[in-house]
């Protein structure tokens, strides 16, 4: 009987420490999204990876917001893992917007009261851009990584909150200029912070910045002023 209660007591820590529940949903032209499901809470979180990455990605990132008290859903884009779609074979032209909107209408149908989605490079593209796309009020906050809306940021109807480092650059040079004039665009509420160093979107969790990156993200979305 005490190896039982050991036993059931360790699978409770267990899923208290981080369990996820892997769930798939359709989107609205008919792909298909695989993604990973931590916690329970009432306030959603949408996590969006970049080029380079997939939804285990963020696995240390969605167990920290969980403990937070969010509902944490990390998916994989069409095209990555399990998930298909019509365009699935170039990631910069599928409509990855409509991966996005549709993880956010699967928290929105499980009654969680509001969702954020937190985007890197190009996850925080279509993540900007499911915001420019959605219902007013069905996006309540975008966390963008080192990334910005391919549409014009003025029409963004979430909060958002930018993050980029300092000398982030690609073939074409730094990141942070356009990044600037796309935040500049932005409706508040609205904050933008630039890090020292150079490294990209979801690369900062792997830096001595990275405590500061989730400092910054969980203040944001518990902010009143992005209600």
């Amino acid at each position: 009987m005490r190896a039982l209660i050991l036993i059931l007591v360790c699978l409770s820590f267990c899923w208290k420490a981080g369990a996820q529940q892997a769930v798939s949903f359709p989107t609205e032209d008919g792909g298909t999204i695989v993604a990973n499901l931590y916690g329970s809470g009432e306030r959603g979180v949408v996590l969006a990876h970049g080029g380079r990455f997939t939804k285990e990605s963020w696995k240390p990132q969605a167990e920290e917001l969980e403990k937070a008290g969010f509902r944490v859903l990390a998916f994989d884009f069409r095209g990555f893992g399990k998930s298909r779609g019509p365009g699935d074979k170039d990631m910069y032209s599928a409509p990855m917007q409509l991966d996005v909107l549709a993880a956010v209408h699967y928290l929105k149908a499980a009654a969680v009261k509001s969702v954020a989605v937190i985007g890197g490079s190009f996850g925080g593209a279509a993540a900007g851009d499911a915001s420019i796309e959605s219902r007013p009020g069905e996006i309540d906050r975008v966390v963008l990584l080192a990334g910005a809306p391919g549409g014009s940021a003025e029409k963004l109807k979430s909060a958002s909150l930018w993050i980029v480092a300092r000398d982030d650059a690609n073939d074409d040079g730094k990141r942070l200029p356009g990044i600037q004039k796309q935040y500049d665009r932005a409706p508040q509420p609205k904050k933008l912070v630039v890090l020292d160093g150079s490294a990209h979107a979801q690369f900062l969790f792997q830096t001595d910045q990275a405590d500061r990156v989730m400092r910054e993200i969980l203040a944001f979305l518990n902010a009143k002023d992005a209600d």
